[in-house]
């Protein structure tokens, strides 16, 4: 849970400013159709994340 969550901490701190455009002045821009890999990237990283997890027996 620790690691989805440090992901998707981290892509929101990268990703969406980049979207907004804020590098733009020095000619760096996420596209919509990278933004979209990013996502999908993300989202598979949360789910193989919660797949490993292991479960204690008692």
């Amino acid at each position: 849970m620790i690691q989805n969550l440090i992901w998707a901490t981290g892509y929101n701190v990268v990703a969406m400013p980049l979207a907004a455009g804020v590098l733009y002045k020095w000619g760096i821009l996420l596209s919509p159709a990278a933004g979209a890999v990013l996502m999908s990237l993300s989202t598979v990283v949360v789910a193989i994340n919660a797949k490993l997890l292991r479960v204690k027996k008692r």
